[in-house]
């Protein structure tokens, strides 16, 4: 019977257990992308709890893919001594880390991107800032090559994998949805086309890194948006993948136009609320070969273990309780199983904003009032 602490192998990584830290946004590093030593530090920390393999935030591959401050960068060789300290601080944990790769397109802004943000189509939709422009086909190009480098840092660097964010309405979903792309092209119409922009970037991807490094994908297993990709045609996205080799996928869904279900949903304070991706994700898992990833709300250890033992999904991810609980993964193991103690209030984005790094409020809140310093 499989388990949530079964070691396994994604390609030729080593994994010690079946939990995931999901990318978030950390805000973090300085203001070209550079990773910082803070960064460095806080991913030495959740390595330390003991997460079998922590995905970083999204990493832009080109100056205008950026959305957030902070955001971390990989499109500049020059930040090579300071992305390997951040796979160093992880590797000296004895963790592993994977590097996500993302170009925010349409739902980047001229402040965040330096000019007008770029997207399939040249429309307005409720998921974009402002109005983006048209991708030209030569740009289309240039961008699967920024995709390519970005994984070649990657790799440089010492990062153990790399993943591709085909989700949460940023560019590469923004391919796949008949909503943003409205297309004539070769990159446009039925879901072939909408998924050509993926299939090119895993292709330059995988032959910038090489068969035996971990090249894995974020895909909605739907937009939860009218108009948007549904969950058959994920099913096919992610048939393409498995047939081009992909070594993981990862089940999201929603955007930021996806109302309350969107990819951080909110008070999640019973189990029915919880792992609310689970269906979308187990259908893709009984179309592909490759291993499966699910996010989504996961709060409560009964669940992650059903999850796996019931082989609905073979990795189950969290993001939001590992920075409440960086050290989730070890109590769980030791045999507490209490369930984590992230409330989804999405306080912890807003010292991201103001104070230059991610953090749970209601934990320092809690910590403060019994004169605990952080």
């Amino acid at each position: 019977m499989r388990t949530v602490f079964d070691e396994t192998k994604i390609n030729h990584l080593m994994l010690h257990n079946r939990l995931v830290r999901s990318a978030t946004w950390e805000g973090m590093c300085h203001d070209d992308g550079r990773p910082s030593d803070k960064l460095a530090a806080y991913y030495g920390t959740l390595a330390r709890g003991g997460v079998g393999l922590l995905i970083s935030g999204y990493a832009f591959v080109r100056p205008d893919g950026k959305q957030l401050p902070g955001q971390l960068g990989c499109h500049d060789d020059d930040f090579a001594a300071d992305g390997r300290r951040l796979a160093e601080a992880v590797h000296r944990e004895g963790g592993k880390i994977c590097l996500q790769l993302v170009h925010c397109g349409g739902q980047s802004s001229e402040r965040a991107a330096g000019r007008q943000p770029v997207a399939p189509s040249a429309v307005k939709v409720d998921q974009y800032p402002e109005l983006p422009r048209e991708l030209p086909e030569e740009e289309i190009a240039e961008l699967v090559l920024r995709f390519a480098d970005g994984a070649r840092r990657a790799r440089e660097w010492g990062f153990d994998a790399v993943q591709l964010h085909a989700a949460h309405g940023y560019l590469i979903n923004q391919f796949l949805s008949p909503l943003t792309n409205r297309r004539n092209d070769r990159y446009g119409g039925n879901p072939e086309n909408r998924a050509r922009f993926l299939r090119e970037i895993f292709r330059a991807v995988r032959g910038a890194v090489g068969d035996d490094f971990p090249v894995m994908a974020k895909l909605n297993g739907a937009d939860n948006l009218a108009g948007g990709l549904e969950l058959d045609e994920a099913v096919q996205v992610a048939r393409m993948l498995d047939e081009e080799g992909i070594d993981a996928i990862e089940v999201s869904g929603g955007t930021p136009a996806s109302g309350a279900s969107s990819p951080v949903r909110q008070g999640i304070e019973s189990r029915e609320q919880e792992a609310y991706n689970l269906p979308p994700a187990y259908r893709i898992k009984q179309a592909v070969s490759c291993p499966v990833m699910v996010v989504g709300g996961m709060r409560s250890f009964e669940i992650v273990e059903g999850i796996i033992r019931r082989e609905e999904a073979d990795y189950v991810s969290l993001a939001r309780p590992f920075i409440r609980e960086p050290a989730l993964t070890r109590q769980w193991e030791s045999g507490d199983e209490s369930r984590a103690r992230c409330i989804s209030c999405n306080g912890c984005f807003k010292p991201g904003l103001k104070e230059g790094g991610i953090y749970c409020v209601v934990d320092k809140i809690e910590r403060e009032s019994r004169g605990i310093s952080l």
